[in-house]
């Protein structure tokens, strides 16, 4: 390690070198081989006209040395490296969250060193005293942290606001991978169940009696019926007159729920209360469960038919034994939170009459399980 390569690692010449620029070349390499570099780099450093500062240095050391050693935290190196003074911080005090270098889109890629930039021109203008923040002075951490989250929430000359269109740049990327690994499971649900040798025909009698029992839930205030209105996104809306539609509509909700529950005017309360209602763990577990665990699920009961064991203890399992998915779930700890997940599931299941009082799969939850599963990854329904 030597000047060359920090000032390739950074893409500028060693006059144009930031203390940020040498401190992540430092920690590109293993810490030994940096502190063993270090002497001559500060030496080159100066005779460049590039001196950087004792205080820079000093830190550099006592960093790299606990790294060494064993004793640096990554909060400890992060902390450092922000302590350059053009380093964005990962975690702002309003919780903005850069995402991971290999991990940012084009918006944040620019963003990221727009403001890099900005950090730089703050440090040649006296503003960010770098020594100061290295030496852990609380006022000048302070007054680095207001700077950063003024420039990320203030409006650019084009009228971007920074932290705004990185977190929008966030939620489309994930949106396309959820969208993308919800067609995937619809394509292996479909396939899945025409290689059946037998599909049901539809319960007319069951269904209608399940309707009705359904009916009567969602008539009422608090659980069930909150968390299927939710789950089928019927709050404020007409419920389907069609047994058939309404029903399915409510197991497709279980397997994506579409909307929250009812705000009830207890706000300050819940704000209170660290603790989640039963009402919002059951939505919380239903919205927790993945596309895989859903597809392995509902594909093992459709071959095992009406009668088998459908508990949360056995759903766990035939996830974790499913050749449909791939899943690794050999610690018990994995286990015993799907099992934990599904046990909110059956429960609802249980009001629908897909599974009966000993858990045991219906010829209703039989027919139904597939049909909603697939209208719950439909993009049309």
């Amino acid at each position: 390690m030597d000047l060359d390569f920090v000032s390739a690692h950074a893409g500028r010449p060693a006059t144009g070198l930031t203390r940020r620029d040498v401190a992540r070349a430092l920690l590109a390499v293993p810490s030994g081989v940096a502190l063993v570099a270090m002497p001559d780099l500060r030496r080159a450093m100066l005779a460049v006209g590039n001196p950087l500062s004792a205080t820079f240095w000093e830190s550099a050391r006592a960093t790299l040395s606990a790294i060494e050693s064993g004793t640096a935290t990554v909060g400890d190196v992060q902390r450092w490296l922000e302590a350059t003074g053009s380093e964005p911080i990962l975690l702002t005090p309003s919780y903005f969250v850069w995402p991971e270098e290999d991990e940012r889109g084009p918006v944040a890629e620019e963003m990221h060193a727009r403001f890099v930039a900005y950090l730089e021109e703050r440090i040649e203008a006296g503003e960010i005293d770098p020594d100061l923040l290295a030496k852990g002075d609380k006022a000048a951490r302070a007054a680095y942290e207001e700077l950063q989250e003024h420039w990320l929430n203030t409006p650019l000359p084009d009228g971007r606001v920074p932290s705004v269109v990185v977190g929008d740049e966030q939620d489309e990327e994930l949106f396309a991978a959820w969208d993308e690994e919800e067609a995937y499971a619809l394509a292996e649900l479909r396939r899945i169940m025409s290689e059946l040798p037998k599909r049901p025909e539809l319960p007319e009698a069951e269904l209608s009696q399940a309707a009705t029992r359904l009916r009567e839930l969602l008539a009422f205030p608090g659980y069930p019926g909150s968390v299927l209105r939710a789950c089928a996104g019927f709050e404020g809306g007409l419920i389907p007159d069609d047994d058939r539609e309404l029903w399915l509509r409510v197991v497709a909700g279980i397997a994506g729920p579409i909307s929250d529950l009812d705000d009830d005017g207890s706000e300050e309360e819940d704000e209170l209360d660290e603790e989640l209602t039963h009402e919002e763990a059951a939505l919380a577990a239903l919205c927790a469960i993945h596309h895989a665990d859903w597809l392995a699920a509902v594909a093992a009961l459709a071959r095992l038919g009406p009668g088998v064991l459908a508990s949360p203890e056995r759903i766990s399992r035939l996830i974790a034994e499913s050749e449909d998915i791939t899943v690794d779930m050999d610690d018990p700890d994995d286990l015993d939170t799907t099992e934990t997940l599904f046990t909110h599931v059956t429960a609802l299941w249980a009001y629908l009459g897909i599974v009966d009082e000993d858990d045991v799969l219906t010829p209703l939850g039989w027919w139904g399980l597939p049909e909603a599963l697939e209208r719950a990854w439909s993009p049309d329904d």
